[in-house]
């Protein structure tokens, strides 16, 4: 029983670290320079964060939240 546990450990994480030098292999092998890629990697700049803030705000949605989180 043990064998089998440490064989699927060991085959598990052999597969986990292919998977992860795939990956890293793949940011490398597009030209992206790491900064560029963690930017794009990361979501919405702050300036779009903070318009969708405001068009929330004007339709009414941030009002609509805290009435409904407010509580009884």
């Amino acid at each position: 029983m043990k064998t089998s546990i440490i064989a699927f450990v060991l085959s598990a994480s052999a597969f986990a670290g292919a998977a992860q030098a795939a990956v890293t292999d793949n940011a490398a092998m597009t030209g992206t320079p790491v900064a560029q890629q963690t930017h794009r990697d990361m979501g919405k700049t702050r300036a779009e964060v903070r318009s969708e803030l405001v068009q929330a705000q004007k339709s009414g949605q941030v009002a609509a939240l805290a009435s409904l989180y407010r509580g009884s």
